[in-house]
């Protein structure tokens, strides 16, 4: 989310604990980290709806919200469609879900049936997320964004990573190349380069983060794309 100055799929039968191109396990706090080796059809799709909700006409979100209707988990989506408030804000989301409920014909879940309805120690979760996708430079982050306000910090831990991105409806993984996405068709160059980080510190292989960025080029110009595989580079150390 800021610079650096879940479970795996679930069907009818409920959560697998293996992916079919990751591992998943469960961390201390009970999230699933998954190791992504690969990325599949189902999880380029996801990506690439990712850069439309942010960046996207509304005309062109209906069309992508249909696309993926049957061939994405719907789960994901909707996880996805709530993290877009994030980095493209409410009105994105709000319109987002709302065509989604009336394109895939599912009602949103009850309150009893949201375990993110329950208290949750959401900081704790937070401070958790965030030291996973910005590893070493957690720590300076921290630092960094206090010193812009400290209400930014908090609301970075609590809302963003606490609420948000560390619920476990989906991995971290695929997360943070959705994250890698939305930034992207952006143009957020500074969020970018820290999220092609998370997404390698989330369990994203080397070879799936480019293969994303690749779901997101016919999105973007040339120039831009052009950038970020700059960017993505200088990640590598190459």
């Amino acid at each position: 989310m800021t610079p650096y100055d879940g479970e795996p799929r679930m069907g009818e039968a409920g959560a697998r604990t293996h992916d079919t191109v990751g591992v998943g396990s469960m961390t201390a706090r009970g999230h699933v980290s998954v190791t992504l080796d690969a990325l599949d059809a189902e999880t380029a799709a996801l990506v690439r709806l990712a850069a439309v909700l942010a960046g996207g006409s509304e005309a062109e979100v209906r069309a992508e919200l249909s696309g993926v209707n049957d061939v994405v988990n719907p789960i994901w989506v909707e996880e996805v469609i709530l993290q877009t408030y994030l980095f493209a804000g409410f009105p994105r989301a709000l319109n987002a879900a709302r065509d989604w409920r009336r394109i895939s014909g599912r009602l949103a879940p009850s309150p009893a049936d949201d375990r993110e309805a329950e208290e949750l120690d959401f900081v704790a979760r937070g401070e958790a997320t965030c030291a996973t996708v910005y590893g070493e430079f957690y720590d300076r982050l921290r630092v960094n964004i206090r010193g812009l306000h400290p209400a930014l910090d908090r609301w970075m831990i609590t809302e963003g990573y606490g609420k948000v991105l560390g619920r476990p409806l989906l991995d971290l993984a695929r997360r943070e190349l959705c994250v890698v996405a939305a930034c992207a068709i952006a143009r957020q160059d500074r969020q970018l380069h820290s999220h092609l980080h998370g997404a390698l510190n989330a369990g994203a292989s080397a070879g799936v983060v480019t293969a994303a960025l690749r779901v997101v080029s016919p999105l973007i110009s040339d120039d831009d794309m052009r950038r970020y595989l700059g960017l993505w580079a200088r990640v590598q150390g190459k």
